[in-house]
């Protein structure tokens, strides 16, 4: 937990806007947020605090619920980053559920073999793979 602290600590004081942003992060099948904005997030989604040591504290939720925080979070006063640790990367939250969307659909994609595919799938799966991409190019938050 301490690098994730560390990356928080060094977010906070690296980020001009640090005091309007709340940064959540992707931890194994969770999402948490760390120590003020544990605080912050804990007053404003309900979720329960944990102490990680006597000062710092977490909350967080199960991966499998970030669309129903998504709507919680877009109607607070703070701008939400998600930082994947495993690419050191910090993403807006709308832009983290396009990226998401977008690695599943190129998996599906992948997955294809066109060999195996009747005229008939072939059109379906070129439907569901257009709809798809109509989805992620509209859905932001």
């Amino acid at each position: 937990m301490s690098r994730l602290y560390d990356t928080y600590s060094l977010l906070k004081k690296t980020d001009e806007n640090a005091d309007n942003t709340l940064y959540l992060f992707k931890s194994g099948i969770f999402y948490i947020f760390l120590d003020n904005d544990a605080r912050i997030a804990s007053s404003l989604l309900n979720l329960k605090l944990a102490y990680l040591t006597e000062t710092i504290v977490k909350c967080g939720f199960p991966i499998n619920s970030l669309e129903k925080y998504k709507v919680l979070l877009k109607n607070t006063p703070y701008k939400i980053k998600i930082v994947d640790t495993s690419q050191n990367i910090s993403y807006s939250i709308a832009d983290y559920s396009t990226d998401s969307s977008i690695k599943e659909l190129l998996s599906e994609i992948a997955s294809v073999n066109p060999d195996e595919l009747s005229i008939s799938e072939a059109y379906a799966f070129i439907e569901k793979i257009n709809k798809a991409s109509k989805s992620i190019l509209g859905g932001t938050l």
